[in-house]
């Protein structure tokens, strides 16, 4: 393989680019409600772009700083010690620069909505924002609520970006974001529990217990459940709609199933693989449900 290729592929490990599929299709879905109307779906392709952009550049920025600020907490903790700059694959100043460039990306993509300023200005604010959430885990167990408001910012950027105002639709999608982004960073985080709790970290894991943890989690995913009802009597969605939301239950159920506080072996999965399906099935019912 080529110096080039293993470097791009260096920066998308580096970010997690794939599980950029966890925020997309909420952002998606999102935009989709926003722009939809009588006959079918409006907006100008360079207003999809730039969801695309704002979306993939503001999370690569946001991980990338995360990987930064955390890589001597990285290289104590065994599970996280073999991470690009704990290792040395990469530098801090090779991040530190592709963090800027991210940055100035996502802030030059909101140009694309002009003449709708709303996105241009708030690019900072929302910016800051998702910075800030790799510095919380040094001052509050909340840390994983921060995360989840982060992410539950793309939907409610979304509907801006196309409509300029904001309304009930992407708020309480927002807030089903929120709840199901906080309760699965939850159940992550208690593969860390031990490691937080010895170094001073804040964690909801390391304050409650692994127990503890999964049950708060199993109360954010319920919520969750509630603001997605809540979503299709708003907008209003239909009955496609509802069994997707019905769907998403039985597959967090089955998320909860896979780990036990004795038992996290399974969390991988749980984190990734069953929730990629929910945001994914989710955009996907909701389409079809506007077609319907």
């Amino acid at each position: 393989m080529s110096i080039a290729p293993r470097r791009v592929r260096d920066y998308l490990e580096l970010v997690r680019f794939s599980h950029t599929l966890f925020a997309l299709p909420f952002a998606l879905m999102g935009a989709v409600l926003a722009a939809w109307g009588p006959d079918g779906l409006r907006g100008r392709p360079r207003d999809w772009l730039g969801i695309l952009l704002c979306m993939a550049t503001a999370r690569s920025a946001a991980m990338a700083f995360n990987r930064l600020v955390d890589r001597d907490v990285d290289a104590a903790n065994p599970r996280t010690a073999g991470r690009h700059l704990p290792r040395g694959a990469m530098t801090p100043a090779a991040v530190t620069w592709f963090t800027l460039a991210c940055s100035t990306a996502f802030i030059l993509s909101t140009m694309l909505f002009l003449p709708n300023v709303w996105p241009l200005r708030l690019s900072a604010p929302v910016l800051l924002w998702l910075l800030g959430y790799s510095y919380t885990k040094r001052f509050t167990s909340l840390a994983h609520f921060w995360l989840g408001a982060s992410l539950s910012l793309s939907p409610i950027a979304a509907w801006i970006a196309l409509r300029g105002d904001v309304a009930w639709p992407p708020v309480l999608l927002g807030l089903a974001v929120f709840w199901w982004v906080s309760g699965f960073d939850v159940i992550y985080a208690c593969q860390d529990a031990d490691y937080d709790r010895s170094v001073g970290l804040n964690s909801v894991p390391a304050k409650l217990g692994v127990a503890g943890a999964l049950r708060l989690a199993a109360a954010c995913h319920a919520l969750m459940l509630l603001a997605l009802i809540a979503l299709g009597v708003s907008y209003p969605l239909g009955p496609i709609y509802y069994a997707g939301v019905a769907a998403a239950a039985v597959l967090l159920i089955y998320e909860h199933s896979l780990v036990k506080p004795d038992d996290l072996d399974r969390v991988n999965t749980a984190f990734f693989h069953v929730n990629v399906i929910i945001s994914m099935g989710l955009l996907a019912v909701t389409v079809a449900d506007l077609i319907a």
